[in-house]
This record gives structure tokens, sequence and C-alpha cells, in this order.
């Protein structure tokens, strides 16, 4: 599904990626976990090339795709932070999107009806809480049924009923063999959906291993134990 190929990113002297080599296949739910600073959002960013690599070639579904846009109609992202026009409307956001993507049929809505955002349809991007943006975030990269999800903390701000829901829809599209890329702090929120975990420090990747093996190592059934003894054994 999407491969990369030794990137390197560098921020000034800020070496952010260094030979990253990854291959996330089709119907994968991969954890992207590692602590604040180690390159994560950066490299979601890269995949996207909403930051541009200074080495290497992103490959998606068997093609070379550095310097072209088109392969993200089919890639749904959730950012960390998300950014809209303070003075737009919820309802005249999600319409401008079908808009842009050419898109108003065979459309997702389910988080839309879970969420019942369609009750804030009025209500200005610059009104809302935290969560409620969030929200808006998750029902746009669901809505046009994209082939690769890539999710960064995508609970963060969500109360615990619309986490549950979130991530119910997320066990549900891995289901349909979508591949799903899970960038989080909130390691509880990941032991029943991933299949990989991808741990990066200081621009890495540490080691990206199956979860199955990690618990077979490991002996821990929690991705939180897993990985403290994991990196517990690790000498970086």
């Amino acid at each position: 599904m999407i491969t990369l190929e030794h990137i390197d990113k560098k921020f000034g002297k800020f070496q952010a990626l260094q030979d990253i080599q990854l291959t996330c296949k089709r119907g994968q739910c991969i954890a992207l976990i590692g602590p604040n600073g180690s390159g994560k959002t950066t490299l979601i960013k890269t995949i996207l090339q909403m930051v541009m690599p200074d080495k290497g070639n992103i490959i998606f579904k068997g093609e070379k795709v550095n310097n072209q846009w088109e392969y993200r109609s089919k890639i749904g992202f959730m950012p960390q932070m998300t950014r809209y026009p303070e003075n737009m409307k919820i309802g005249e956001l999600i319409e401008m999107m079908k808009d842009i993507r050419n898109m108003s049929t065979n459309l997702d809505e389910e988080l839309i009806n879970a969420f019942n955002l369609s009750s804030m349809f009025e209500k200005k991007m610059g009104t809302l809480s935290g969560g409620t943006k969030q929200k808006v975030g998750a029902c746009l990269a669901f809505l046009f049924q994209p082939d690769l999800l890539i999710l960064d903390e995508p609970t963060a701000g969500l109360d615990p009923l619309s986490s549950e829901k979130l991530l119910k829809k997320v066990a549900k599209e891995k289901a349909k063999g979508k591949t799903i890329i899970i960038s989080s702090h909130i390691l509880s929120d990941l032991d029943e959906l991933v299949d990989d975990v991808i741990y990066m420090q200081d621009g890495k990747i540490l080691f990206h291993t199956k979860i199955d093996e990690l618990i077979f190592e490991t002996s821990e059934t929690k991705l939180t134990k897993i990985i403290s003894r994991k990196m517990g054994s690790v000498h970086v």
C-alpha cells in the first residue's frame, strides 16, 4: 500500500528523519509511537508530502509519487491539530470538501451520524471546543472512503464516549481491509486494534515489529507494558 525508501529530512541542522524505511501493507493497522519530538508527525506529513523529504522515495500502490498529489485523494488524514477557517460553518466546511474532492455520493457519513454533527452544521468553526473540532476532523478523514487512513492523536481531546465511537469505527474500517496508521500517546486505545508497532526515537525507527511477536517477546498483552519492557531492553 505505502512504502518509504531511505527517507531523510532536515530542518536546518536538525535531523528530523534519518533513513526511514518502512512498508505498510493493505489491511494492516499500525501503531506509530514514540516520545515527543521523535519524528512521528514529521513522518506522517512526509507520507502526505506536506513536508517534502530531502532524500528518498514514497511509493503508493506500487508507484513512485514523489512530487505528485493525486494519490492523496486515496488517503484520509486526521491531523493532531485541526485548523479551519474560523468563520466557516461546519456544514459549509463539509460541503466545501465535497466540492474540492468532486464527490457528493458514495460518502461515509457514519461518524457524522454517530457524533450527531448535523445538529451543529450552523455552528462556526471558531466557536467550537477542541473536542468538537476533533470530531469534525475525524468525520472528514473517513468521509471519502479512503484506502489509507492516517490518524494523528485521534482521541486527544475527545470525551470517553466519543473516543469509543471513533475507535469502533477504526476497527470497522480495519475489518474492511483498509490500511490504518495511528499515532497516539494513549496506548490503551490501540490494544485491540494494531497488528504492527513502529517505535520512533530521534528521527529513526528503532523497531517495526508485529504485535504478536512483541507479546511473545515480552510476555505482556497491553501495549503500555510491552513498550516499557521492550525499551527497557533496548540500548539507545
